[in-house]
């Protein structure tokens, strides 16, 4: 358990990175017929204070590249794209294009909330953590349409220049999205070949699922979020594993290496929410499949610097996504 003096830390930062007014964006388009299958778009913003570029352009480009963003929140329906609105834009003031998507999150016995709405795991203690299987066909079908949408609707991006991002659990479905080529067989969301991407980028990603699950990251996410969740005193403890064994085989991004794509992560060190155990799991599982995974740890960063805009650790967080983009 965090002491006293880290869980005060922690929670001033995250009221600092949520306490930025959100940002509208400038377009918005559905990839479905749900009204939470949507993704926002932010053009590239013409300011003078962004840095110059790592490498000079020969010429002034006519598109840049592409940021897909995939919100955390423990897959958890409170918790919605708006809260990191204000990164969005951040990262549209520094030359990017972004898209940020949204996608259903947790319910319960089946019951689709309504947004905003607190539905309660069973036995109580908050909102259940995503929905199977809806949350992963939710990602997969806004990648699988991003390519047209950013044509109609973002034209300065450019769709052979995209890094997908994510935080927290938003961090595992980035992950989970690039290696979807290597997903089971018989996989829904399986792909023939490697998705077009520059790299992916987790910022404190439940990267390690198994791990996450150890550690009791979020209360239980990982659990609900696979719909293993044991509710009852008559469940099948057996029956439960395997399930849980079964899933975890189609979505852990551990569990889904080498993807043959750039990946870096972005961790905080002093993180009590994704605690860097569950990022230092993912890069030692990636070392032993053959693969390196860039790891960037932050002195004195805790779970929500990473996306708060005012932060020094927002700054590095760029840096990273540009190091792939350019």
């Amino acid at each position: 358990m965090p002491d006293d003096a880290a869980a005060a830390r922690d929670a001033a930062e995250e009221a600092a990175a949520l306490g930025h007014p959100a940002v509208p964006p400038d377009a918005t388009a559905a990839y479905g017929a749900h009204a939470e299958q949507i993704i926002d778009f932010y053009a590239p913003r013409d300011t003078a204070d962004r840095p110059a570029p790592l490498v000079a352009p020969l010429v002034v480009p006519l598109v840049v590249p592409l940021v897909v963003l995939l919100h955390g929140g423990a897959w958890r329906a409170p918790y919605d794209r708006w809260h990191v609105t204000p990164f969005a834009d951040f990262l549209a003031r520094r030359g990017f294009a972004v898209a940020n998507v949204e996608y259903r999150r947790g319910a319960a016995g089946g019951i689709v909330p309504a947004q905003g709405s607190s539905v309660e795991a069973p036995g109580g203690g908050g909102p259940v953590a995503g929905r199977w299987p809806d949350t992963l066909d939710d990602v997969a079908a806004a990648l699988d349409a991003l390519p047209a949408l950013v044509r109609a609707h973002l034209p300065a991006a450019d769709p052979g220049r995209i890094v997908l991002t994510g935080h927290s659990a938003g961090g595992q479905l980035a992950l989970w999205a690039a290696a979807r080529h290597v997903l089971p067989l018989g996989s829904p969301w399986r792909l023939e070949r490697p998705p077009p991407l520059r790299g992916v980028v987790g910022l404190a990603p439940l990267a390690d699922l198994r791990v996450a699950d150890e550690l009791g990251v979020c209360g239980g996410a990982v659990r609900q979020f696979l719909g293993v969740s044991a509710s009852g005193v008559d469940a099948d403890a057996d029956a439960v594993e395997a399930r849980y064994a079964e899933r975890l085989a189609h979505v852990d991004p551990a569990a889904l290496l080498p993807t043959g794509i750039a990946t870096a992560v972005v961790q905080g060190r002093t993180d009590i929410v994704v605690p860097p155990a569950v990022a230092d799991a993912y890069a030692d599982a990636a070392a032993k499949a053959g693969e390196v995974v860039g790891v960037t740890l932050l002195e004195g960063v805790g779970h929500f610097p990473l996306i708060d805009p005012a932060a020094d650790a927002c700054a590095v967080v760029a840096e990273e996504i540009a190091q792939l983009a350019f």
